[in-house]
């Protein structure tokens, strides 16, 4: 296994999420560290808890944070360069995803403009009022929707390793749930109960979400890899 590794994303809930499906995979306590370069988060070191405190003590600095704009046209071309701007600034494997949001009424949108379907300063809430506006008139027949992330793990040396997970399921006319992030309140997953992702627990959620999915899948390739 190769520790310790950084996740790309300054977003918590998402670091939160990864290193618990990473943790159940490996069945190894995993612990992450948020590394901040001008007062903002660009990522989390993670290495088990035994090993974290020397990793953070040997860990480079650096005084701009890395170019992590989302310009690619596909899901995989942003993790990657998310990935890859981490791990040549830090030496390290690194670990990003993308995930997009593809609705039958709206021809597949947002998709990879997902996490900026409000606007370039979208937050979720935004995110998620515009896709409920958007769909008020849309009968349940037409609410059908996908959700798929693409996770990579990318090393110093250059190999990557890449994998996806779907998961099918409708959009609610409302908000249903306080847990989860993102669209969570509003996705139902089609092989559930009913109850949208954020009225699950994490470990329901990381059971079929596309998420737990694509990072279960990058955890055999990355033990592997390593």
């Amino acid at each position: 296994m190769r520790f310790p590794f950084i996740l790309a994303t300054g977003n918590p809930h998402k670091a939160r999420e990864i290193c618990e499906i990473l943790t159940d995979e490996w069945d190894q306590p995993l612990a992450a560290w948020a590394i901040d370069v001008g007062g903002n988060t660009v990522g989390y070191l993670v290495h088990t808890p035994d090993g974290i405190g020397n990793a953070v003590q040997h860990l480079p600095e650096i005084d701009r944070a890395p170019d992590v704009e989302e310009t690619g046209d596909t899901l995989e071309a942003n993790a990657r360069i998310k990935a890859a701007a981490l791990c040549a600034a830090y030496t390290l494997p690194a670990i990003a995803d993308d995930t997009g949001l593809e609705v039958e009424a709206l021809g597949g949108a947002p998709g990879v403009r997902s996490a900026r379907y409000a606007g370039e300063d979208a937050n979720s809430a935004r995110n998620v009022e515009r896709l409920l506006r958007e769909l008020a008139t849309t009968g349940d027949e037409r609410r059908a929707a996908r959700f798929t992330t693409v996770a990579l793990a990318r090393f110093p040396d250059g190999d990557e390793v890449i994998e996806r997970g779907s998961v099918e399921g409708t959009i609610t006319t409302s908000q249903h749930g306080a847990g989860g992030f993102g669209y969570d309140p509003v996705f139902r997953p089609r092989e559930g109960d009913g109850r949208t992702f954020a009225e699950m627990q994490p470990d329901e959620k990381h059971e079929m979400s596309h998420r737990g999915r694509a990072f279960r899948a990058l955890a055999v390739a990355y033990e592997k890899a390593g």
